[in-house]
């Protein structure tokens, strides 16, 4: 057989190998959270909103959170101030939340150029627009960091709505509170928050890491399959810091609010949604319920 024949039987296996998992998520909602790396550099950006467009056009009902916070940081500098963080949430005062919200419309208008130059219909809304997301002010170990919102209520009705109509909601996370005062979200919150409102079989977050290690001084201690009770000791032991803490918090709180599975994911490596979606090696780290096994086997 010759080498170009090979290598479309190579390609035929891989539609093959998807297509149980195309059977499983028809018409599942997927949470995609979009930070880091992935929203800088053009091509992964491109990459990721064609892994995202190619979900939506097999069946499935995607949903992206988007975040900003390197471009936020980069026009807070712009204006001469330091951008602070407390851990890990941008302390916020008035002008750094007007700063914030023009860049996340900034870059939500960006995402539905992106994905309408793919042939599929987008829709860019905040967190504001018919109050999908009311919030109350967030306090971080009790400290007041201005104007950051914990997500209080979803309204579920519009992503179902957008949804139902055919289109792929892109999601900035901008909230109001009961005052109509506006607040900025982490967007691991708003996501989690979604895909909670919606009980999503799939919540996938786009970060600069390969993944939950044991050891993050040792990349052999990566963890491809996590059950809550295991990522509940991790935590409890010490093994899990800094920024992955109220990461893999937010995967237990939504895994135990209804969501199927959580995979945080290296958005830097091109078209890690599809790889950890559609092949049975998958990569990242996926967190499962205590019940499920056999993860990457006979679904």
């Amino acid at each position: 057989m010759d080498k170009n024949m090979q290598k479309y039987l190579d390609k035929a296996e891989v539609l093959i190998e998807a297509l149980p998992y195309i059977q499983r998520f028809n018409r599942r909602v997927i949470v995609v959270k979009y930070g880091g790396s992935a929203m800088v550099d053009e091509e992964l950006k491109r990459q990721v909103i064609q892994d995202v467009t190619l979900l939506k056009l097999v069946g499935f009902k995607p949903i992206i959170v988007h975040g900003g916070g390197k471009e936020i940081s980069r026009w807070i500098g712009k204006v001469g101030k330091e951008p602070h963080f407390v851990n890990g949430l941008r302390v916020t005062d008035a002008e750094t939340m007007e700063i914030a919200e023009m860049v996340l419309g900034k870059v939500n208008k960006e995402l539905v150029q992106l994905v309408e130059s793919l042939g599929v219909r987008a829709i860019g809304i905040s967190g504001k627009d018919g109050k999908l997301l009311t919030v109350s002010k967030k306090l971080s170990g009790g400290r007041d960091i201005g104007f950051v919102g914990e997500v209080e209520k979803v309204n579920a009705a519009i992503l179902r709505d957008l949804l139902e109509k055919d289109f792929l909601p892109i999601v900035a996370p901008i909230g109001l509170d009961e005052e109509y005062q506006t607040y900025n979200i982490n967007a691991d919150d708003a996501a989690c928050a979604i895909a909670r409102a919606m009980q999503s079989e799939k919540l996938a977050f786009l970060t600069d890491i390969e993944g939950v290690y044991k050891d993050p001084k040792d990349p052999e201690t990566l963890i491809s399959e996590l059950k809550v009770s295991e990522a509940e000791t991790l935590m409890a032991e010490g093994y899990i810091g800094g920024g992955m803490l109220p990461k893999l918090q937010n995967c237990i709180d939504a895994i135990n609010s209804g969501v199927s599975r959580v995979h945080i994911l290296d958005g830097r490596i091109p078209h890690c949604l599809l790889l950890e979606i559609f092949t049975n090696k998958g990569i990242g780290t996926a967190i499962i319920k205590d019940g499920d096994t056999q993860y990457y086997k006979g679904e």
